[in-house]
């Protein structure tokens, strides 16, 4: 990879920014002072610093979200808060997008990189990778829509989705339940339940396969994924 590209997607500004950088002999590769930003390093050998700060390169980026009500699961918008906007910068500039969506009043775990192939390996429903909720219903639940669940639901247009196992935690006028989907439609969980006669909420996702929620972020914190979370990320791709 030529330096001056590395050090350009590792957020030192533009290319330009970067000569300006060389020419001012800020920059060395082991140690050595470069005069050329056109040079080629390997990142994963070369030791890279600036201002005597070494340079750490990421390709890519994997940042678990508590996600807060009232912000989109987008990357931008004209209108609404994005899930990107409560990022920093320094995080903002590996261009991360969210895996999958949660509707705009959902809460919980969203997952957000700059991987597209882990992106695809999370969300496409023929890989069967959980999604489990939590969610307060106004209604009872009852056996019979457990069943109805592990069958497939028919949603109001028509679409029958695929099997999901639903759990009831407490059952009354506002039921308690958790549900592991392996799909995600549009308003998937609040379709079903809408389904069987009975109406969502309150909705916060606690898991994707593996990747669980992790209890200390409060909403709107985030932080980089774990070494064995990582590791989990990689055996799906």
């Amino acid at each position: 990879m030529r330096l001056d590209k590395l050090l350009a997607n590792m957020d030192y500004g533009s290319r330009k920014d970067v000569k300006a950088l060389i020419k001012k002999k800020q920059v060395t590769v082991n140690g050595t002072v470069v005069k050329n930003s056109s040079i080629h390093v390997d990142p994963e050998q070369d030791k890279v610093m600036v201002n005597g700060e070494e340079v750490i390169y990421k390709k890519y980026i994997y940042l678990m979200l508590h996600k807060p009500p009232g912000v989109i699961s987008a990357t931008s918008d004209e209108r609404e808060k994005t899930v990107v906007e409560l990022l920093s910068a320094d995080f903002q500039h590996f261009k991360p997008f969210p895996v999958g969506r949660l509707d705009k009043d959902t809460e919980g775990l969203l997952l957000l990189t700059n991987d597209g192939e882990l992106a695809h390996q999370l969300t496409s429903p023929n890989k069967n990778v959980g999604k489990t909720y939590y969610a307060r219903i106004k209604g009872k639940v009852t056996e019979e829509d457990i069943e109805t669940f592990k069958n497939g639901v028919i949603l109001e247009d028509g679409y029958q989705s695929k099997p999901a196992e639903l759990k009831v935690l407490s059952s009354g006028d506002i039921s308690e339940i958790q549900v592991t989907i392996t799909e995600g439609k549009f308003h998937q969980v609040k379709r079903m339940f809408e389904a069987v006669d009975k109406k969502v909420i309150y909705l916060k996702r606690l898991s994707m396969g593996k990747l669980e929620l992790d209890s200390s972020l409060r909403l709107g914190e985030y932080r980089e994924l774990k070494e064995a979370e990582l590791k989990y990320c990689q055996s799906l791709k």
